[in-house]
């Protein structure tokens, strides 16, 4: 009996599912962006948007003491990170859902922290920064990785590839200065290093495309895909002083008060 046909999405989730992270990204990376946001304390409350399995989600359990709130749109990512919660005994203060980063079902004005690795790209990095702004107080904050330019020479076929993905890329400066058009006062920006590329997302992703093969032989579909994977590794070994990930933190401001 033939196995049923697969979808590109399907596979998508399927070799990301035991993965620790679902992007470029790091416990260290996560700490640092940290560092820079004050005042968080054990009544805190903390939305994690496109929070995947959780990885960097625990790391944020285990240096905060507020409530945790992760969101992702795939229902078997949400089952390993409540796993995982409560594997941590964090699941008195640590809850993921099922739901649409741009349809958030949370009161307005009610998070002290809004923190996003590795999607804000592919919804749109200022309309999405504008909308989450809604649902913080004033003097909470935002953290979120986005692809961007490194470098002020743009190779085409880099740009080609994150437009077809669904996404694009932007320069540090300019993603600043859309998250300040959002509300935000602009705290720090730092880029996150190969390592969290290579070591800990393409390589382990690279063992779970294996494995896809092993599992669906002579797929076209899956070895399409397998394809169009390797071909994000080679580009970002030939390109990565182009472009790389960057953590944007920053901090909601008050509405002005001057109306006439």
């Amino acid at each position: 009996m033939k196995n049923k046909t697969i979808t590109e999405f399907e596979l998508l989730i399927e070799s990301h599912l035991d993965l620790e992270r679902q992007g470029p990204g790091s416990a260290e990376m996560t700490l640092k962006a940290l560092s820079f946001i004050m005042n968080l304390d054990s009544n805190s409350k903390i939305a994690d948007i496109g929070c995947g399995t959780g990885g960097q989600t625990m790391i944020l359990a285990k240096n905060t003491g507020g409530h945790i709130t992760g969101v992702d749109m795939v229902a078997d990512f949400i089952n390993i990170f409540n796993d995982a919660s409560k594997k941590h005994n964090f699941s008195d203060r640590v809850q993921g859902i099922v739901g649409d980063a741009l349809k958030l079902p949370f009161e307005k004005d009610g998070f002290d922290l809004i923190w996003s690795e590795g999607m804000i790209d592919s919804l749109g990095f200022e309309k999405t920064l504008s909308y989450w702004n809604g649902f913080l107080k004033t003097d909470g904050y935002i953290a979120v990785t986005s692809p961007s330019w490194l470098t002020t020479e743009k190779p085409a076929e880099i740009e080609k590839f994150w437009i077809d993905a669904g996404s694009g890329l932007y320069s540090i400066e300019s993603n600043i200065e859309s998250m300040q058009k959002s509300g935000y006062s602009f705290v720090a920006a730092f880029t996150l290093p190969e390592e969290c590329w290579i070591q800990n997302y393409f390589i382990p992703r690279q063992a779970t495309e294996k494995e896809l093969l092993i599992k669906y032989p002579e797929d076209k579909t899956v070895e399409d895909y397998v394809h169009s994977m390797k071909y994000e590794v080679d580009l970002y070994e030939k390109h990565k002083q182009h472009y790389g990930y960057v953590f944007y933190i920053g901090k909601k401001m008050g509405e002005k008060l001057s109306r006439k």
